[in-house]
Parts: structure tokens; C-alpha cells; sequence
């Protein structure tokens, strides 16, 4: 190094080589030891959180899940309830079915202690099925789902449109055909023969239990409606189960002067009664198809819609052409329109409870509808109390008490 040094000093320009020792390299390291260590404050600054504008709008926003949890303590307890019931819990598809049937018991109340005027079934069933339609529309367009669902499940909604309308047809002639407690028997034969067709269309296992459920409240209704089968009496009229989803769109419209009319007609009474077992069949295949219709659209109002886009007009249509149009009054027309509502929401329920849970188990609950008619009937001193009345209020509850308590349960297992 000091020789180039040497050479470098010859030229034009001088260049000086400082060669520094171990010594001095030691001191300079410590040295800038010394400077990193003043320097390192200002070098940590940077990782200290900056105040400014952003910083501080950042500081005050919540964290996510403080605002989910802000937003789910914000819903009304109603709506919190609503949500369980429709998908909250295993025991959904039960509870729906129930306040399905409590929902058509109201319907009962409603007919029987607001009447107005006499006002044919055939028109009820269109004012109730155009109701339907456009509560249906509505519910549709504010959840923003297709009118008409998928396009793979319209089939089975064209088909359970087109069975549950045959069904109700065949009631309304066979409840006005025969007597009044026959035509409810065999009304209440829908959840067997909807729980056999469901082992038949949709392969579901029909178990022991489910087996005893159907017949305990069968036999329960037997013992209910006894008296009445053996004589007609005029506390007959009180009673319209609606366990068809379907059906209810009759319930609670049997007057008085149908009834006393019913005798007369005593010739086509077989037939009657062979057009009243075909509702029954037709209604077991209907439920089917809504539960098959409910799982493959995901939504169970449309297939409520399509029942109602077929009946409505072919409801107006009968009405014209084989009975006598009755323009209703104010009071009337409220009666219907509110009792529309409710039937919307029973069959909103019902299609939800045969989507969730197996029909033999949900059908079984519809039986409460029977045993909470009888004991209304007995608390308003509407119907006389007796021993049969009260067995069969019991083996009806019972059986419906045993299905909502081991029914999820087995489901699950």
C-alpha cells in the first residue's frame, strides 16, 4: 500500500493512503457503537403508532365481533323467536307443524264466534287462495328469491298444485254430502295415509313408535266423535278439522243449513263417502310432494304459491258455474280477509314443518287440532262434557307429547 502510495504522489494529484491499526479500528467501533446508540431512539420512534386522522378514526371503530355482537342483542326478542322456531333448533320442524294446527284451532275460533253472513265454500276457498297468492308474492319479492322457485322442482310444484286442488274439490263435495262427523274421520285418516305414501314416494323408514303415535291418536279420535257418529246431533257444526293442507280453506264454513241439508242426500251416500277417501289419498300424496317440492327449492312459500296460483282462478271459476256469487259485506269481507291471513301462516308453517322433519312424526302432531277443538268446545259450554270426549282429548295429547319428545331425537340418531 505505501508503494502505490509512492506513485500516486508523482502525478498531477495527490492521493493520500491512511492506514489505520487495530487499535484505531476499536475506537472508531466504539465510537460508532456509541452513535447506533444515540441514533436507536429515533430508530424505534418509527415503530411507535403514529398519531394522525386515520389512526385515530381507526382507534374508535369497533371491532367485528363486538358489532355482530351489538347487532344480535339489537333484534327484539320476537324476532329472536321467530328465528329458532323457523331453523334454531332440532325441534323446528315440530314446533312448526304445532303452531300450524294451533293456527288452524284459531281459524275455528274465529268462524265460529264471528259469523256473518252465509257465504258458499267454494267462493271462501277463492278468497282465501287469492290472499294466499299475493301474501306469497310478497313474502317472495321482500326475501329477494324467484317467484317461482328453481327450475328442477317445478314439476313436483305443478303436481302438488294440481293434487291438493283435486283434494280439496273432493272434500268440499263429500263434507257437503254426508254427515258432518263422517267427513271429519275421514279427514283425520290424511296423516295415515301421508305417512304410508311417504314410505312408498319418499322411502322414509316408518318405525314402531311412529306406528303407535298414528293410532293412539286415531283411536283417540274415535272416542271424541263417538256420540257423533252414531247420532247426528246440531252441535255437530261445530266442528271442521283442517288437517289437509288444503282443506283449510273450508275449515269452519259447515252452516247450519248444511248440515240440516245433509239427509236428503242420503242416496249418493256411498259415493260420497268413496269421493272422501279419495281426498284422503290425494291429500297423503300432497304432502309428500310439498316436503319433496319444500327440500328441492329451499323455500317452502313457493310451493304455498303454486297451490294458490292454480286454485285461486279455478276456485273462481266453480264459483260461478255451480253456485250462486254472494257479494260479501264489510264485515264479511274482513272476516275473510283476516282468516286468509291466518291460513297463509298455517300453511306457510305446515309446508315448513313437512320440509324439515319426517312426515310421520309431524302428521301425528296435527291430532292436537282435534283435542284442542273439543276442550275450547267444553270450556265455552259449547259441547257437553262426557267420558269419550275427555279419553280421547287424552290419548290424543299424549300421543302428540310423546312424538315432540323422542322425535328429534331418534331423527338425529
Amino acid at each position: 500500500m505505501m508503494a502505490a502510495s509512492a506513485n500516486m504522489n508523482g502525478g498531477d494529484h495527490t492521493v493520500e493512503l491512511i492506514v489505520r491499526g487495530a487499535s484505531e479500528s476499536a475506537a472508531d467501533g466504539g465510537s460508532a457503537t456509541s452513535a447506533s446508540e444515540e441514533i436507536t431512539p429515533l430508530l424505534t420512534q418509527s415503530e411507535r403508532p403514529k398519531i394522525n386522522i386515520f389512526s385515530v378514526s381507526r382507534s374508535r371503530r369497533k371491532p367485528r365481533g363486538q358489532v355482530i355482537k351489538v347487532s344480535e342483542t339489537e333484534i327484539s326478542p320476537v324476532s329472536q323467536f321467530i328465528l329458532w322456531v323457523w331453523n334454531g333448533s332440532s325441534y323446528s320442524g315440530l314446533i312448526c307443524m304445532t303452531l300450524s294446527s294451533i293456527t288452524y284451532f284459531i281459524m275455528e275460533v274465529l268462524s265460529d264466534n264471528f259469523t256473518a253472513q252465509s257465504i258458499p265454500l267454494l267462493e271462501t276457498a277463492f278468497a282465501r287462495c287469492t290472499v294466499t297468492v299475493i301474501l306469497s308474492y310478497i313474502w317472495l319479492r321482500r326475501s329477494g328469491l324467484p317467484i317461482f322457485g328453481a327450475t328442477h322442482p317445478r314439476n313436483l310444484l305443478v303436481l302438488r298444485a294440481l293434487v291438493g286442488y283435486l283434494s280439496l274439490l273432493s272434500f268440499i263435495y263429500c263434507i257437503q254430502r254426508i254427515p258432518f262427523s263422517q267427513a271429519i274421520v275421514l279427514s283425520f285418516t290424511t296423516p295415515i295415509v301421508a305417512s304410508i305414501m311417504a314410505r312408498i314416494i319418499l322411502q322414509e323408514t316408518l318405525k314402531i313408535a311412529e306406528i303407535g303415535g298414528l293410532a293412539c291418536s286415531f283411536v283417540g279420535m274415535f272416542f271424541i266423535f263417538q256420540q257423533m257418529l252414531t247420532t247426528q246431533g246440531t252441535e255437530q257444526t261445530y266442528y271442521c278439522g283442517t288437517f289437509h293442507p288444503s282443506w283449510d280453506v273450508a275449515g269452519g264454513l259447515l252452516k247450519a243449513e248444511e248440515a240440516s241439508n245433509i239427509n236428503l242426500r242420503g242416496s249418493q251416500h256411498m259415493y260420497a263417502v268413496l269421493i272422501g277417501l279419495f281426498s284422503s289419498i290425494s291429500g297423503g300424496i300432497s304432502y309428500c310432494l310439498i316436503k319433496a317440492a319444500a327440500k328441492e327449492s329451499d323455500q317452502p312459500v313457493v310451493t304455498v304459491l303454486s297451490f294458490g296460483i292454480l286454485a285461486s282462478p279455478a276456485a273462481g271459476i266453480c264459483t260461478f258455474a255451480f253456485e250462486e256469487f254472494v257479494l260479501p259485506g264489510f264485515y264479511s269481507l274482513s272476516l275473510m280477509i283476516a282468516l286468509g291471513i291466518l291460513s297463509f301462516l298455517a300453511e306457510v308453517l305446515l309446508a315448513r314443518g313437512l320440509q324439515l322433519e319426517k312426515i310421520s312424526k309431524v302428521a301425528n302432531v296435527q291430532f292436537i287440532e282435534a283435542a284442542l277443538s273439543q276442550l275450547w268446545g267444553i270450556s265455552t259450554s259449547r259441547v257437553a262434557p262426557s267420558f269419550g270426549r275427555l279419553v280421547g282429548c287424552l290419548l290424543i295429547l299424549i300421543s302428540v307429547s310423546c312424538t315432540m319428545f323422542l322425535g328429534p331425537q331418534k331423527e338425529t340418531e
